[in-house]
């Protein structure tokens, strides 16, 4: 069974690199019991999707470009 440390190396390396099967097995398996890790999961899909979207786009009616 993985520590939680190597579980959160796993989830950060899941984001720039296909996990080999067996270190998806046992991911799956350690977040399947794991609420704190589920939730780190959570987190950096969230965080990778909000960079990915970028800043928001400026309005062009704003009071500072009048």
């Amino acid at each position: 069974m993985l520590s939680c440390k190597e579980v959160s190396y796993l989830i950060s390396a899941a984001q720039d690199r296909p996990l080999r099967v067996v270190e998806r097995m046992q991911l799956e398996l350690h977040l399947a019991m794991c609420k704190g890790c589920t939730n780190l999961r959570k987190q950096m899909d969230f965080l990778r999707g909000a960079i990915r979207r970028g800043p928001p786009a400026a309005d062009d009616d704003t009071p500072a470009d009048r």
